[in-house]
């Protein structure tokens, strides 16, 4: 019996799978991707091979059979292990969190990523992480921080925990499937809000890892909000966690942090000094860069190694940013968009909050009023990038997680 046999018979909502014409993985496959790999194929010199090899990634997802990576690949005997249940069978009848992710991991390998030679290490989404922290419209956004600085301190948290939430509707992958002027997109609020519950989990002694997701505009958002946090005693220490590489477009990896450092300190006022009392706690130790192969893992949170659980567990707080993080969290099902968001949580080491804009078709922890208008908008307000949460489930008993393959009634589910 494969794993999806086992979790249709566990009572769960069905994990979502690429074959729905009107979902959203469908037309992530038909068209963002395409549009994707056209632009790096644009953006890059590759030789024929590596061109060769995107243009039949794209062919095998449009008509193929799913194949394994190559022999000589780095980590191919963990991906032929991830793979078992998967290689051999059409994309379209693969999960959407697993296939993405797999997606991703095959593109690296197109281009030469890990492959010893003159491409390795090549970020292949770097010239558009590049490009929008050169863009002139962020310096208004940069010297708002000027403005913002001057509201009560309770006002400047807020403040700058909504550009954390809202900066994640910078996902360039999500840009790339937009139609054209959708990135001016304009704030519709929150569905769901439990930021008074976050704050109250924080203080001088709170110990935070915060899970990033884009690089660019988020990650800049990102790190205002760390350095609020560690300057005014909302926090005593923050750990970072981004992605060990490249990673749906425009995740962030050590290298964008770096970056989004460097385009701080070519600001002016509050901006520049943000970005030095960053650059100054990092020397301290009082914010620590982390990270973990699970991150590029195509699988949700549930499947989590010990050692990360441990991590989490040691927290006052773990604060998930943007779309994928959220997925991984709740398990990307077709949940009810009212199923409590702390049951499905309830499995998670430590107290966790999420910060999301939404982008994709799973949402759990909604008020039925609030479901009920927004189904009676006629628009796709959960893919559109318009809508955002705040969602928060305190701590109440680490015991009820335990590693995979345990007896545990979540862990052998999944």
């Amino acid at each position: 019996m494969t794993a999806d046999q086992q979790e249709s018979s566990s009572g769960l909502p069905p994990v979502l799978l690429n074959n729905d014409p009107h979902g959203f993985a469908w037309r992530v496959w038909r068209e963002r991707t395409p549009r994707l790999v056209g632009q790096i194929k644009d953006a890059h010199p590759y030789g024929p091979a590596q061109r060769r090899a995107l243009d039949g990634l794209l062919d095998e997802i449009a008509g193929g059979l799913i194949a394994p990576l190559g022999p000589g690949a780095r980590d191919q005997g963990t991906w032929s292990t991830w793979g078992a249940d998967y290689c051999g069978t059409p994309w379209l009848d693969a999960p959407f969190l697993w296939s993405e992710s797999y997606f991703y991991r095959r593109l690296l390998d197109a281009v030469g990523f890990f492959a010893p030679g003159a491409w390795q290490g090549i970020d292949p989404f770097a010239y558009l992480k590049d490009a929008e922290l050169r863009d002139p419209a962020l310096e208004p956004d940069l010297a708002a921080l000027d403005a913002v600085d001057r509201l009560p301190v309770r006002e400047q948290g807020q403040a700058k925990l909504m550009a954390s939430l809202w900066g994640n509707r910078a996902d360039l992958g999500f840009r790339i499937g937009s139609a054209p002027g959708s990135a001016e997109l304009e704030s519709a609020g929150l569905v769901a809000d439990d930021s008074s519950d976050l704050w109250s989990a924080l203080g001088p002694d709170a110990r935070v890892v915060l899970v990033a997701d884009n690089a660019g505009r988020e990650m800049l958002a990102d790190l205002v909000l760390i350095d609020h946090l560690l300057r005014t005693g909302q926090a005593g220490s923050i750990a970072l966690h981004v992605k060990p590489s490249p990673y749906y477009v425009s995740d962030a990896t050590t290298a964008d942090v770096l970056a989004c450092l460097r385009r701080l300190a070519t600001g002016t006022g509050t901006a520049e000094r943000t970005g030095g009392r960053v650059a100054a706690a990092l020397r301290t130790g009082q914010l620590t860069l982390g990270t973990h192969d699970f991150y590029c893992a195509p699988w949700s949170y549930h499947r989590m190694p010990a050692d990360l659980a441990d991590r989490f567990r040691q927290a006052s707080l773990t604060i998930l940013k943007g779309d994928l993080n959220y997925r991984r969290l709740a398990g990307d099902r077709a949940w009810p968009a009212t199923t409590p968001f702390a049951s499905v949580t309830a499995y998670f080491p430590g107290s966790v909050a999420v910060l999301r804009t939404l982008k994709s078709d799973m949402v759990t922890g909604l008020n039925p009023a609030v479901v009920a208008r927004l189904e009676s908008g006629g628009q796709p307000w959960r893919t559109d990038g318009r809508h955002g949460l705040v969602q928060v489930r305190r701590r109440q008993d680490d015991a009820s997680w335990s590693p995979p393959g345990a007896p545990d009634r979540l862990a052998g589910s999944w």
